[in-house]
């Protein structure tokens, strides 16, 4: 009797129900069953599986829903062949009817089982991250491979990649069989190059012009620059998109602002593509009446300093003219909250209401609301320090300007955080103080936690001066002795042109007061290699004791007194003719100021310090000189910004502009003490001005004979003048880069003094602070450089500079 076959896969449902016929039973060309409506219901007496290795017969049967010994149709077999397939463990079925030696009817079910998935992976990720692109992989490890779900992922992670600008990015998968039935799969990812911007092309845009809006973007088009890449970020497009260009347009007085899409339209050819932004720019709205209401602590006179737009009552604001700021709104909220919080009110709500209407006209105005809640005032219960392990409690406390029993004040947390920061004992940056309620839930304990760090340093090793020569150097030095904040350093450096010895202590804090003091001593031996300046001996050691001026924590006057030996000997001819001294004593008395507010030391990033500072020297103290210094300098120091962080608690990059302006005179003889004298150019020696030689800024000029090599009696003055501006990034408490601009020059005598007549470089500079100590690199360009001959010779100089450079 002849076999009759059919063939059912998961590709072929449409041609089931003609496969299907082949069951009718006794004829050679059988009839289809939907066509045999008056003939009985075949019986299959027996169930058959061939093919399966992995799945048993029993499983396969009873999932197929088909019993022997029952009446079967196209609709069961359908049934069953579907029910299968979705059990996910086949790849291929068929279905045949068999008449056995016996003569009893069979149905036989030939199965292509799947292979199991042992493992998957991802190969050729550089650009984006692994991570990211096998989130778009659903595969199980442990199944039978779906491969539906394979080709999902290429799909999937073929649209990461074009989300993200990568258009010409080809993504495969491949299946590794590993002998036992089993399978690995493989996605090749060839990445490309991501696609580049090369024009932003604006639809809507009536008011603002293509180019102002780029402005306020961060994605930009390829440009002349290196820098200027014009990447294509998605990420940053819906940031555009959804924040910067809203928050821009309402800063306009354009609040219903829209970005109806955006369409980018690749070349894949070149590599370029066009951005397109369809935009709604929606009515500009004007400020119509503004009110206050909710306040008890402050007046409403009070509040209405913090409005940000005329005020009400005046012709500017009764004429409806006047463009809705919402940056300058947001801005004066966050004032209005933080005098609230200043004062004690740390559960105060400001809760701002911008209400649309149309106004006389057709004029769109917004009316606006500060409705206060105030909340109680709020103390500070206790302030907990966590993680000292090394540095004594009241050392930490003594930084802490907040004190317990006081109302809070956000200024005075703000503040106690960056002088704990400032003690230089803790590791960068510190976890912001933590404000939370005491017991009494009113008011509030505060937690500063800080983790240790190792402060002190024991360095050693060869030492290269420009000024010095070749030598070794062994220091000692511990800014936090007995977690005490006192400071200890030895310094010990030696060699064919140097021996320098020096034995320092400070006390911040005598007995607990605040009350300080510092020890020196020093015996110090220099043959200098540089400009010729011969060699120095000086022996000697100086006390400084400091007080706070008028109670001030950050202002204090310290009072010295120093006694040194100096002998001096060789060097230039000229030199010697005035500088020769042996055995000369110089007696000096000392009167300085210091104001410090800088946060963020060693790399200030806010605050200024301020220091003037005078000394006598001979006269009725007696020695070799008899001369009066009068020393000058201020530095400043405002943020610009940062990027990632805290805010004001820091952390991130931190974006600072500089300047400082410094200023000496000395007035009658210093005699033999030429290293009291004033010079001008480079880093090594003296008043820094880069861009410059060393020596070369004399009193009569610029100087190409004296830098490096040579310096004469005529180089050295008893004025000058230096100013620097250098805007500057603070990547971290230990590394710092800036642009700069010096300028600066040195004078004969304190009546020349001409702060006009300057000298000037620019450039940019590194500074690292390193187990050695700060390291300085920059690379500054003179433009007042003359040649010999007294021609323009403007260019650049590299300065290097190891040691104290704040």
């Amino acid at each position: 009797m002849p076999v009759h076959r059919m063939l059912i896969r998961h590709t072929r449902f449409v041609a089931l129900l003609t496969a299907l016929a082949a069951l009718a039973v006794g004829a050679a060309a059988p009839t289809p069953l939907h066509a045999q409506q008056g003939e009985p219901t075949p019986t299959i007496d027996s169930l058959i599986v061939e093919g399966n290795q992995r799945v048993s017969a029993p499983q396969i049967l009873q999932a197929s829903g088909l019993a022997p010994h029952r009446p079967v149709n196209y609709r069961d077999v359908q049934r069953a062949v579907t029910a299968l397939f979705r059990s996910g463990q086949f790849d291929d079925i068929l279905v045949e009817q068999r008449t056995l030696p016996d003569g009893r009817l069979a149905l036989v079910f030939q199965v292509k089982e799947r292979p199991l998935l042992l493992r998957w992976a991802v190969r050729g990720t550089q650009r984006l991250s692994e991570g990211d692109v096998k989130e778009r992989v659903k595969l199980v490890e442990g199944r039978p491979i779906d491969r539906n779900l394979v080709q999902r992922a290429i799909a999937g992670i073929d649209s990461l990649y074009k989300r993200q600008g990568y258009y010409t990015a080809q993504v495969s998968a491949h299946e590794v069989p590993d002998g036992a039935g089993g399978v690995r799969v493989v996605f090749d990812v060839e990445e490309g190059s991501r696609v580049a911007i090369s024009q932003l092309l604006f639809e809507g845009n009536h008011s603002f012009p293509a180019g102002e809006l780029a402005k306020a973007m961060t994605t930009r088009p390829e440009g002349f620059w290196w820098f200027q890449k014009g990447d294509y970020d998605q990420q940053k497009v819906d940031a555009d998109t959804r924040e910067r260009l809203p928050s821009w347009y309402a800063d306009h007085g354009r609040l219903d602002f829209q970005v109806l899409g955006d369409t980018l339209v690749p070349d894949t050819s070149t590599g370029k593509a066009t951005l397109k932004l369809t935009v709604d720019e929606g009515p500009v709205y004007h400020v119509g009446r503004f009110e206050i209401e909710g306040n008890q602590r402050f007046s409403t006179e009070q509040l209405m300093g913090y409005y940000p737009f005329p005020r009400p009552g005046t012709p500017a604001a009764d004429s409806g003219t006047v463009v809705f700021d919402r940056g300058a709104w947001d801005g004066a909220i966050d004032r209005l909250s933080n005098l609230y919080y200043n004062n004690g009110y740390i559960y105060a709500q400001i809760i701002p209401t911008v209400e649309r209407r149309t106004g006389p006209g057709g004029a769109q105005l917004v009316d606006l609301r500060w409705t206060v809640h105030e909340g109680q005032v709020a103390t500070v219960n206790k302030i907990n320090i966590v993680g000292n392990d090394v540095t004594h409690e009241r050392v930490i406390r003594e930084a802490i300007v907040l004190l317990p029993g006081e109302v809070f004040n956000r200024e005075l947390l703000v503040r106690s955080y960056q002088n704990v920061s400032n003690l230089g004992f803790f590791k960068q940056p510190m976890p912001p103080p933590d404000v939370g309620p005491s017991e009494n839930g009113v008011d509030v304990d505060l937690t500063f936690r800080v983790e240790e760090k190792r402060t002190g340093t024991i360095n050693f090793g060869a030492s290269l001066g420009q000024g010095t020569g070749v030598g070794g150097f062994l220091g000692l030095e511990e800014p936090n002795l007995f977690g005490r904040g006192k400071r200890g350093r030895l310094q010990w450096q030696f060699g064919k042109n140097i021996r320098d010895f020096t034995l320092s202590y400070t006390d911040p804090a005598i007995r607990e007061s605040r009350i300080s003091a510092t020890v020196s001593l020093f015996d110090s031996r220099v043959r200098y290699t540089i400009a010729d300046l011969g060699r120095l001996q000086r022996t000697g050691g100086n006390l400084q004791v400091g007080f706070p001026f008028l109670g001030s924590r950050y202002t204090r006057v310290f009072g010295s007194y120093g006694l040194q030996k100096n002998s001096y000997s060789e060097g230039s001819a000229d030199l010697q003719s005035v500088f020769q001294c042996s055995n000369c004593t110089r007696s000096t008395v000392g009167l300085s100021l210091l104001r410090d507010t800088r946060v963020g030391l060693p790399f200030p990033v806010a605050g200024m310090s301020t220091n003037i500072s005078g000394e006598l020297n001979g006269g009725v103290l007696g020695g070799t000189a008899n001369y009066q210094k009068l020393d000058l300098e201020s530095r400043w120091y405002a943020p610009l910004g940062t990027l990632g962080g805290s805010g004001q608690f820091g952390g991130g990059v931190q974006f600072v502009l500089g300047l400082t302006a410094k200023s000496g005179f000395i007035f009658g003889d210093t005699g033999p003490f030429f290293t009291e004298l004033f010079t001008l150019g480079g880093v090594q020696y003296g008043i820094p001005l880069r861009g410059y030689d060393e020596f070369s800024i004399t009193p009569d000029g610029y100087d190409p004979l004296a830098g490096g090599s040579n310096a004469r009696a005529s180089s050295f003055g008893k004025a000058f003048a230096a100013f620097t501006v250098e805007a500057g990034a603070r990547l971290n408490q230990s590394v710092y880069l800036s642009t700069f601009f010096d300028a600066g020059n040195v004078y004969r005598s304190p009546r020349q003094y001409d702060p006009t007549r300057l000298f000037r470089g620019a450039g940019i500079g590194a500074a690292l602070i390193s187990p050695l100590g700060p390291i300085g690199l920059d690379l500054g360009y003179g433009f007042d450089k003359v040649d010999r001959t007294g021609k323009p010779a403007p260019g650049w100089q590299v300065h290097f500079k190891l040691g104290n450079f704040f």
